[in-house]
Parts: C-alpha cells; structure tokens; sequence
C-alpha cells in the first residue's frame, strides 16, 4: 500500500554515521548518533532524555542542572524595584486621590 521498492538505491545512501556518548549529573548515559562528516561537530552538550537534565561529553564532570526560579507573583516582582518606604508613599498617594474623588462625589450628589 503506497510503499516503494526496498532497497538504499532507491532512497540514496545513508550517510556515515557516529554515536557520541553524553552524561548527565544523575549518571544516565545517551548515545545520539551524528552524522560522521568532517565538517560536522557534535554539540558539546545534549539534553539527557531521561531527567532533562544537560548532559555532557565528560562522564566525570557532567554539566550542572540549569537552577529554575520558582513562580513569582507580581507583588514579588515590585518588592524586588520597590523599598517598603516607596511603597509607603505610593499607597498614600493613591489612598489620598481616591479619598479626593469621593469627596468630589459627595458633594456632586
């Protein structure tokens, strides 16, 4: 059903391949194959498909996992630009806009 001739003429040649062997910090070994062209190097470094770990060529001295920042929420981020005084003075502020409006209102009614 829709398949060809088997056979590598049909499809060209397979080009020359090498295996490169790459260890993550947990210790898991991946073994991609690369194509073994002169003018092609394999990457120093290969996620490991086990742990998502980086992986490197060094069994000894595998790459260190990559530290994630945990989630922070928006408050976490102003507190990092902010000190508490600037926050002291910009709640003041707006409290003292907001308390302007409700007088304009009240009196407007």
């Amino acid at each position: 059903m829709g398949a060809g001739p088997i056979g590598e003429t049909e499809r060209g040649e397979i080009a020359p391949r090498v295996r490169v062997s790459y260890w993550c910090a947990n210790g898991h070994e991946t073994r991609p194959s690369f194509c073994a062209n002169e003018d092609v190097e394999a990457p120093d470094t290969w996620d490991c498909p086990r742990c998502g770990f980086p992986a490197g060529l060094d069994a000894t001295n595998p790459p260190a996992p990559l530290r994630n920042e945990p989630y922070k929420t928006h408050l976490a981020y102003v507190k990092e630009r902010r000190s508490e005084a600037d926050g002291a003075a910009l709640l003041e502020e707006a409290l003292a806009t907001l308390r302007a409006r409700r007088a304009g209102l009240r009196r407007a009614s």
